[in-house]
């Protein structure tokens, strides 16, 4: 989907390093736009007594890479991220 005029998009390479250096936060989530999935995965990392923060930081990782390789293309818009 093109975006519409004056939307910045958003770079893939960026919401990957987000995702791999500080996915344990969900960063890359609120980076992204999907709020929600963010604050998930933040409220799981605070709140659970580290055990979520390893949890967190698994998915972050995955989801890293599934971002750089592109896998996951788009942000909560359904724009395509740029290279």
């Amino acid at each position: 989907m093109e975006p519409p005029p004056g939307y910045v998009q958003k770079s893939r390479v960026a919401a990957g390093i987000l995702a791999i250096l500080l996915g344990t936060y969900g960063i890359h989530s609120f980076y992204l736009g999907n709020t929600s999935r963010g604050l998930l995965q933040l409220l799981l990392s605070l709140f659970t007594c580290g055990i979520g923060a390893i949890v967190m930081f698994i998915w972050g990782i995955v989801d890293g890479v599934r971002i750089l390789d592109g896998r996951i293309n788009t942000d909560a818009n359904g724009v395509f991220l740029k290279d």
